[in-house]
């Protein structure tokens, strides 16, 4: 009867594997998995069940008991993270939020602990495994039991500490998310974050991980003196033969260091400029303003300019025909100076108004006088062609001329018709006689 009992709780364990959504249509929160995944899963976890109902037929207790833990315990602990989540959701919010809080990490990296925890507490009572006599006793088998559970923890908690900075780290760059208006020192702040904090995310994590399996190396009863002193002629030797790499590296430091751009910002370096996406240990991706994106290692840099850093100076040069009115021009220009710095679409952007600073120079067919005003990075393009259309139209009602080419005939007033007379009898071509 146990055995057809057990026949028909594989007939039904088969049928909810083969007959279950996808976790895209029952959880539209849930990770989506590729189509080949989708097809090979229902085999797999079939082969298993068979292989379960299997061995408890025979009789093989433990191992059953070790493919059931190993079958459902990633199963539980993916159960677990969702339900976290969805608990920790903030109420009325509709789907996930862009970084799970401290609450959701905190109880689902407590749940994973407890079901971990859990499961060898089971597989313990299932195999007849006295954890507090194996304890007392200091056999091999002992040793290697402790610094297994010691491992397990140790990377639990390494875990947990990497999952609250990541959490934390992931908020604060979803808040600079939304940009603060430019120039402003909400504005800088965030562009600072946005630089250091991937860098200083990918620098935790490495350290953790790092300290974490020295730590559980340890605990297993591995000497880490020797490692430490082989990494170290490692990296030396890697040192020394990766010279490029540990330039790119030590460059990117010092960039950081100097603060010399920011995420966001335009620059220039080279033949190399566009603004700045993201940093990574070795190089910094710059986004052409034409859309081409460079990977341009710290070391290839060299000196760097900046382009949206404080303050900008917008020169302009305009050439008017000489017999134009001078000192009305430069009322002119002075008073459209003032009306962009009144203009509420142009005023937060403009530092100093338009001005003229004089003549440049007496060209060839005019006088080119030069104009200057200051701006904020980025937005001295937008300034400057309002500020020629505004130039252009005053310009033309008040009866100054820009400077032109243009070619003057001098002579006698008979002269002229007479030049031009005889130039059309040698363009026309003869009457037919």
């Amino acid at each position: 009867m146990a055995y057809t009992l057990g026949l028909g709780l594989l007939a039904i364990a088969l049928n909810v594997v083969w007959a279950r959504p996808t976790p895209s249509e029952a959880l539209p929160d849930a990770p989506r998995g590729s189509p080949v995944h989708h097809r090979i899963a229902p085999w797999l976890l079939s082969l298993c069940l068979m292989l379960l109902w299997g061995l408890w037929v025979v009789g093989f207790v433990r191992l059953f008991w070790l493919l059931a833990v190993a079958l459902l315990l990633p199963g539980a602990i993916q159960v677990a993270r969702m339900a976290s989540h969805h608990v920790s959701r903030p109420a009325g919010g509709s789907g996930t939020p862009p970084a799970p809080g401290l609450m959701a990490v905190f109880l689902d990296r407590g749940l994973r602990a407890l079901l971990i925890v859990g499961a060898a507490l089971l597989l313990a009572h299932t195999w007849n495994i006295d954890l507090v006599e194996m304890s007392g006793r200091d056999t091999l088998l002992t040793r290697l039991l402790r610094g297994a559970l010691s491992s397990v923890v140790i990377l639990l908690v390494a875990d947990l500490i990497w999952q609250v900075v990541k959490s934390l780290i992931d908020r604060q760059l979803s808040q600079t998310g939304t940009l603060s208006p430019p120039g402003t020192e909400a504005a800088v702040r965030q562009a600072r974050l946005r630089t250091l904090l991937p860098i200083f995310r990918n620098v935790i994590f490495v350290a953790l991980a790092v300290v974490a399996v020295m730590m559980a190396l340890s605990a297993l009863g591995v000497e880490i003196g020797p490692l430490i002193a082989g990494a170290g002629i490692v990296g030396v030797a890697v040192g020394f033969g990766s010279q490029t790499l540990v330039k790119d590296v030590i460059s990117g430091i010092f960039y950081l260091l100097d603060d010399a751009f920011r995420v966001g910002e335009y620059i220039t370096s080279g033949s190399y400029k566009g603004t700045v996406e993201s940093f990574g240990f070795r190089s910094v991706k710059l986004r052409h303003h034409r859309g081409p994106l460079f990977t341009v290692p710290f070391g290839v840099l060299g000196a760097v300019e900046n382009m949206s850093r404080d303050w900008v100076i917008d020169k302009l040069i305009i050439g008017v025909s000489y017999d134009s009115d001078f000192d009305r021009a430069k009322k002119l220009i002075k008073q459209i100076g003032k009306d962009l710095a009144e203009d509420p679409e142009f005023a937060p952007n403009i530092i100093e108004p338009l001005k003229m600073q004089g003549v440049d120079q007496f060209g060839d067919y005019g006088i080119q006088i030069r104009l200057k005003m200051m701006t904020k990075p980025g937005e001295q393009f937008v300034i400057r062609r309002r500020a020629l259309a505004l130039i252009k139209e005053a310009f033309d009602a008040n009866g100054i001329r820009f400077a032109v080419p243009t070619v003057q005939v001098a002579g006698s007033e008979q002269a002229g018709p007479i030049a031009a007379h005889q130039a059309l009898k040698l363009v026309k071509p003869p009457a037919p006689e």
